[in-house]
């Protein structure tokens, strides 16, 4: 009996999808790490998003298992190097929610240009501040973008309809583009007026936007990420905000994204952060629609099926 564990809440078109393959599913979208390790030895596929580490205790106790399946991008909670020793696959589905996060980045950045969530408020409480709500437009400014995978060539391709020079770095990518031109990462820092992050997270991009880099930005600029948290170094933006360096920051990812666990220090953060008038939040969303949830789940077993018919 071929048997799939599925972690986190997905789309039906997953579960149908192993079924009609023959796979006895356990749908346990509320399961914990223990639960899974406890459970994982009976299983030849383990589908996660992000709250189950694949570990290397966990894997030792995985004995049967044959695929992980990551909903979504990033692989830093796995071990790459221990499941390749293993002979696991590893797969995930990026394709499924670049659009989601591509709109969400340029979303943000519009709504922080044109004070949308104050503006809101203004009308529910029958006050036209029409003078202070005065926005700022984003043709004409010349925006970075700091890694060029499915992310950032979507929210490229995005903002390709606004009349901007869109520029882009990428480390291990050498590629033309129709909605970016790659340049030298001191290019973006000199030039850049808009500056967005769509870097997956490991010990290489860990406060790749530090004090070193802020110092290197020659233009006052506005910050989006949309990546993961501690890619940026939270420590600095609250000067930065204030020293007017940062003219603006739009954050869907933070450094602990465990709210019930904040320490003083960090709730204080996002309080001092939001009184500046010039940050606009969300929980981690960026990827999260109706239409990416289908598209993740979708995506994701046509890799596993066609896998397997590659091994077979």
């Amino acid at each position: 009996m071929k048997k799939a564990l599925i972690t986190d809440n997905v789309h039906e078109v997953l579960l149908k999808g192993l079924e009609e393959k023959a796979y006895v599913c356990s749908y346990l979208p509320k399961i914990e790490q223990a639960e899974v390790e406890a459970l994982i030895a009976d299983y030849e596929i383990l589908v996660i998003n992000s709250k189950i580490q694949v570990n290397k205790k966990l894997l030792d106790k995985a004995v049967k298992l044959k695929y992980v399946a990551r909903l979504g991008s990033g692989l830093e909670i796995i071990d790459l190097a221990y499941a390749k020793e293993r002979g696991i696959e590893v797969i995930n589905s990026p394709e499924g929610n670049r659009d989601a996060v591509g709109e969400h980045a340029l979303g943000l950045l519009l709504s922080l240009f044109n004070n949308l969530p104050a503006a809101h408020q203004d009308v529910l409480d029958f006050s036209w501040k029409r003078e202070e709500r005065r926005g700022e437009e984003l043709k004409g400014k010349t925006v970075g973008i700091i890694g060029y995978g499915n992310t950032g060539k979507a929210f490229a391709k995005k903002l390709s309809g606004f009349e901007v020079e869109c520029l882009f770095y990428d480390k291990y990518l050498q590629e033309e583009s129709a909605f970016a031109k790659q340049v030298a990462l001191e290019e973006i820092q000199e030039r850049a007026e808009v500056l967005s992050f769509h870097l997956p997270y490991n010990m290489e991009t860990h406060h790749f936007f530090d004090l070193h880099f802020l110092h290197r930005m020659k233009k006052s600029f506005y910050l989006i990420n949309t990546s993961r948290g501690k890619i940026v170094d939270s420590s600095i933006l609250l000067k930065a905000l204030h020293e007017q360096k940062l003219l603006g920051l739009c954050l869907d990812v933070f450094e602990n994204e465990d709210a019930s666990n904040y320490s003083k220090e960090e709730k204080a953060l996002i309080q001092d952060l939001a009184l500046t008038n010039k940050c606009l939040f969300s929980p981690h969303v960026a990827g999260w629609t109706h239409q990416s949830k289908y598209k993740l789940a979708q995506l994701l077993l046509d890799k596993i099926f066609k896998e397997a018919n590659n091994q077979a």
